[in-house]
């Protein structure tokens, strides 16, 4: 009982502490979007730098503009965790502004010097800011401040970027939805009955309902590129080092083999790439001494006029994709296609198996450093307390469950048959696994000659709230494989939003329970279908994933330029329609 009332306090103190910071703001944070306003809010990443640092539109401006964005995205989905619509004001390249301050700077030096000069950027709950909890959604870090900030924070604040707010996440980041005794639950902008996925949740919602220019997120099995898919913005997941992640915080921490990945996401395309290409001018190797000192490379697929190679991976092996998200990445093939392009389906070796060396490196440990940092009768997810669960069973028993299963459902089988605590030499036989894994797929890579490979993001669309357990996180497989730095692949990887789900289009057959298809799917498949409901759906977003091969992250946002190119050759334009 003692620890219970703790937990709420803790909820209580922090949720009360966040409202407080808002109401303290002036009245005019609550007023609409002057005409002015709606102009800078309108404005690319790129004309919004030129326009402040020409002196014609003040920070503060630019702040006011998207501090009343970034509320109304609270007040509809419950997406911050931490507002700093003050302090952003306050940086010295910030403070220091004036009109024509660098109108007779160089094109180089407009570059290097605030680069980011009144860009509002949000950051996820688990990156430091110096004065700021950085929670993990844990209640045992309600109330501890770090004391400096992350290395990606500095630079931002350097470039001369407004960051302004932190974003939600669930409690120990292992999810799909975003809901956590601390901060509440974070609802889907398009129908909030619905998730906006997780675990960059919040940093989704807010991005989609205009609260942002740039959501800074990390990624370590789809982290953002299932929020990019569920709220229809736009992600990249670089590989790892090639964006500055020291200061940031895991559930996990000291897994060599999982290194977080710093990701942003954007509502655009356009600003998603100058952003990434300002970020990495900004030599962000001198902040961070993980980071790879690779300079940005300039890659223009479309000037070479050679038509690339895509190969497609239709299903991961455990839960294959539903009518809508198959229907959006078959818009995509078909658009490349008209386009000239060649496009193939891609045999990989065998993706199962690479998901289960990664499930089993991800949770070595057995769950047990998440276990250790919540508190009694402090709440998990469904889909994580069912993974730690799964890993607390005795072995013995597990291994009885695997046999018996083996004859009726293969992959469950085979997963209570290796989700267990790890020893030393299991956990080295693993990386020996994944290494022979990694060279298995460059080959294959390399011999089919591939550009790019396209899959869904993860099996079906945004899912309605408290239904995530059926769908586990068994289903974010397909973003798993490309993600996970060291532990498989460390692919670049990008989501590109396409269309909408359409309660007609894309519904299954009213006897699909009946089918053939159906009665060959695997315990785990049968659970992610029972969730899919095109006529609840309708209207929410579709996206697509592209990947490219390791520190491409040029070449994958070119790629995601050519995919946007064909789909709107066939009068396909991905258009936000959260209204605010």
């Amino acid at each position: 009982m003692v620890f219970l009332t703790f937990l709420l306090g803790c909820s209580a103190t922090k949720q009360a502490e966040r409202q407080s910071k808002i109401d303290s703001l002036p009245d005019s944070y609550s007023t609409p979007l002057s005409p002015s306003e709606k102009k800078i809010h309108a404005l690319s990443l790129s004309d919004l730098v030129s326009q402040c640092r020409a002196g014609s539109i003040p920070p503060s401006s630019i702040m006011m503009a998207y501090g009343k964005k970034a509320l109304l995205a609270h007040k509809a989905t419950n997406c911050l965790s931490d507002v700093m619509f003050d302090e952003a004001l306050t940086t010295p390249p910030v403070a220091n502004w004036g009109p024509a301050v660098d109108s007779d700077a160089g094109v180089n030096e407009t570059i290097r010097e605030r680069s980011l000069m009144g860009v509002p950027i949000s950051i996820k709950d688990t990156i430091d800011i110096v004065g700021h909890d950085s929670t993990i959604s844990f209640s045992k870090n309600v109330g501890h401040p770090t004391a400096s900030s992350s290395s990606i924070v500095r630079l931002l604040q350097d470039a001369g970027a407004l960051v302004h707010v932190k974003t939600t996440v669930p409690t120990g980041l292992l999810s799909i939805e975003t809901i956590s005794d601390v901060y509440g639950r974070t609802t889907n902008p398009y129908n909030h009955s619905f998730t906006a996925g997780a675990s960059t949740g919040g940093g989704g919602a807010l991005v989609a309902c205009g609260g942002s220019k740039i959501e800074i997120g990390t990624d370590i099995a789809g982290s953002v590129r299932i929020p990019a898919h569920f709220c229809g913005v736009w992600s990249l997941k670089g590989s790892s080092g090639r964006f500055p992640a020291w200061g940031n915080r895991t559930s996990m921490p000291g897994l060599e083999s999982i290194p977080l990945v710093i990701s942003p996401l954007a509502s655009n395309l356009a600003d998603l790439r100058e952003f990434c290409k300002r970020l990495i001018l900004a030599k962000p190797w001198h902040y961070d001494h993980t980071c790879v000192p690779l300079p940005w490379q300039n890659v223009d697929l479309q000037d070479e006029g050679r038509k690339l190679k895509w190969g497609v991976i239709w299903d991961d092996g455990t839960i294959p994709p539903t009518p809508a998200c198959k229907r959006a990445l078959s818009m995509v093939i078909a658009a490349l296609k008209k386009q000239g392009h060649e496009v193939v389906d891609f045999h990989p070796p065998d993706v199962f198996e690479g998901l289960k060396i990664g499930y089993q490196l991800l949770f070595s440990d057995g769950g047990q450093q998440v276990r250790n940092s919540l508190q009694p009768g402090e709440k998990v997810t469904p889909p994580a307390k069912a993974i730690l669960d799964l890993l607390n069973l005795p072995r013995l028993f597990k291994k009885i469950l695997s046999f018996l299963l083996r004859p009726l459902d293969p992959v469950s089988s085979q997963l209570y048959d290796i989700m267990h605590v790890k020893t030393v030499v299991e956990d080295r036989e693993n990386v020996a696994s994944r290494d022979r894994y990694m060279a298995e797929w460059h080959k294959k890579w390399t011999e089919e000659g591939l550009d790019f490979v396209l899959t869904v993001p993860i099996a079906f669309p945004a899912l309605e709230n408290d239904t995530s357990e059926k769908a586990t996180l068994m289903s974010a497989g397909y973003t798993f494989l490309f993600s996970l730095a060291s532990i498989l692949l460390d692919y670049t990887a990008g989501t590109v939003p396409v269309t909408y789900v359409d309660r007609t289009l894309d519904a299954l057959p009213t006897d699909f329970t009946e089918t053939k298809q159906y009665k060959t799917f695997s315990a785990v498949a049968k659970g992610a279908f029972s969730v899919y409901d095109a006529d609840k759906m309708h209207g929410l977003p579709l996206g697509v994933q592209i990947a490219g091969r390791r520190l491409e992250e040029e070449k994958v946002l070119e790629g995601m330029q050519i995919i946007e190119a064909a789909l709107r050759e066939q009068s396909t334009t991905f258009i936000n329609k959260v209204a605010l």
